[in-house]
């Protein structure tokens, strides 16, 4: 995989600035008593806002719940809960040590004029990337698990692989010599030893950096267009950007669905710092971070700019202590009037808000 030389890559004119915490967990209910954290976003029909936070119960029993965002002057304040929206119900969504639909992210893709959630189910093969779909953001219809298409020149099988961070584009984007289609990012792992031990780590054919990093597949727009379940058909995946900068030395992943701006797209992503992990967890010490790339508008293969020290690290108690400690984990952004806020999990536990701004030269 070829990294742009960081010291060389254009500045990234964007920052972060927290505006307080959203939501905490409600530990008299007991589907919230392990936290509240890593949620989607997405605009109901009636124009409110919604959130989709991941919830834990006893025994780390993920569901995704619903809540509208109380907006007070143009900032959101606060929720209202309103239940449920995605429980483990499925078959490859448990198993007998563990269960959950876990850090959704939602897009609403334009060309479909469909909301696209994208999730991951940790079922009896471990964690597995998976969509579910929706015209009223009130109910969810799934559409499965991702199924990669075989491509010879890796050398491999990604549907091998665990794999997390899924996020679509809200656009179709071009690509090399074709129609443009819909896109998505993809974070597989390459350690095979948490499934059968002695597999050890195998990486596909070019990949020389191990950890955890940051691809793109494509979608065909026209299947996609004839039936929803062409979504979970993914082509083409390609590295995009691994770790680079002291923050992220661990591994990197794709945080909110990319925001288009006058520079291309920009995709916030969190950056770990630590040992590298072991299994599905990184050892004590470990911090999360909070990054930013700039994609080219017209190859969203190619990093245009990243930058070299964090936009928003773990410094508030509630970022600091929690389920995981020191973490800042972003995973929606919208835009509320003239401004962007970004939602982010705190330490596994809480759920806080940021605002994008633009930073001048």
């Amino acid at each position: 995989m070829t990294e742009p030389d960081i010291a060389t890559t254009q500045r990234v004119p964007y920052a972060l600035r927290r505006v307080g915490t959203l939501m905490t967990a409600d530990v008299s209910d007991p589907l919230e008593v392990e936290g509240v954290l890593n949620p989607a976003t997405a605009w109901g029909s009636d124009g409110e806002l919604y959130l989709y936070p991941r919830i834990v119960a006893l025994a780390n029993v993920s569901r995704i719940g619903r809540a509208r965002v109380v907006i007070e002057d143009g900032v959101p304040v606060g929720v209202e809960r309103l239940g449920v929206v995605l429980a483990p119900d499925e078959g490859w969504e448990y198993g007998r040590r563990n269960a959950g639909v876990e850090d959704p992210r939602i897009t609403f893709v334009e060309p479909l004029g469909i909301h696209v959630m994208s999730y991951i189910a940790f079922g009896p093969f471990g964690p597995k990337p998976a969509l579910a779909v929706s015209h009223d953001t009130v109910s969810w219809q799934r559409l499965g698990p991702l199924l990669f298409a075989y491509q010879p020149e890796l050398d491999t099988d990604l549907n091998l692989y665990t794999n997390k961070d899924i996020v679509f584009f809200p656009q179709a984007v071009p690509v090399p010599d074709g129609e443009p289609k819909l896109a998505l990012l993809h974070r597989p792992m390459w350690d095979l030893d948490w499934l059968r031990p002695g597999e050890g780590v195998r990486p596909p054919a070019g990949v020389d950096d191990v950890r955890a990093s940051i691809w793109i597949g494509y979608i065909d727009l026209a299947a996609a267009k004839r039936d929803p379940a062409a979504l979970t058909y993914v082509e083409d995946s390609a590295p995009v950007a691994g770790p680079v900068a002291a923050f992220e030395s661990a591994k990197i992943g794709a945080g909110p669905p990319p925001l288009r701006v006058p520079e291309g797209w920009l995709l916030l992503h969190h950056g770990v710092a630590g040992q590298l992990p072991t299994g599905f967890s990184l050892a004590p010490g470990s911090r999360y971070a909070v990054g930013a790339i700039l994609l080219d508008p017209d190859d969203p293969r190619r990093v245009i700019a990243r930058t070299t020290e964090p936009l928003l690290e773990p410094e508030l108690p509630r970022e600091i202590h929690g389920t995981m400690s020191n973490v800042v984990f972003p995973t929606a952004i919208e835009k509320i009037g003239d401004r962007h806020f970004v939602f982010y999990g705190m330490a596994d536990s809480s759920i806080g808000v940021a605002e994008l701004v633009r930073v001048e030269s």
